[in-house]
């Protein structure tokens, strides 16, 4: 066959990436969040001007991506101010655990895209964000094969 009737990828074309799963759960996050999902969706921006100035398809297919991802994310963004009742665990409340092998754990009940169990943050629809939920000082949830007690809500 003559290589007159073959057609080449465009060279100027982009490789068309799969999207990033988007979770079904309700995109809450507090005025942090979505400030970082305004700063990811400028770093998406950045990397894919850099790209189409290098003519780097696979930079080029990672930050459309990546850009496609961020913008579903800040369309259904959802702030959720902060409750100042801290009688019972809320979504942005910080939650002080006492665990049943004696240490004790902070943590801030945030949006999926900001939470960091690491640094201190848990996404609102985790299993123990969804336990700690409606809870006050001094009711236990169950975590796993652990007994959690709540100490404090801020």
């Amino acid at each position: 066959m003559s290589r007159a009737f073959v057609k080449e990828q465009d060279a100027d074309s982009v490789i068309d990436l799969p999207d990033r799963p988007v979770s079904e759960h309700p995109n809450d996050v507090t005025a942090e969040g979505l400030a970082l999902i305004e700063a990811e969706l400028a770093r998406a921006q950045q990397a894919h001007a850099e790209a189409q100035a290098a003519s780097d398809r696979d930079a080029l297919a990672r930050a459309t991506r990546e850009m496609r991802y961020w913008d579903a994310r800040r369309a259904t963004a959802h702030v959720v101010a902060p409750n100042e009742d801290t009688t019972q665990v809320r979504f942005g409340h910080t939650v002080t655990l006492a665990r049943d092998d004696g240490r004790t754990q902070m943590f801030r009940i945030v949006g999926e895209d900001e939470a960091d169990p690491a640094k201190g943050t848990l996404s609102h629809v985790s299993p123990l964000a969804r336990a700690l939920f409606g809870k006050i000082v001094g009711d236990t949830v169950r975590a796993g094969a652990h007994e959690l007690e709540i100490l404090a809500i801020a």
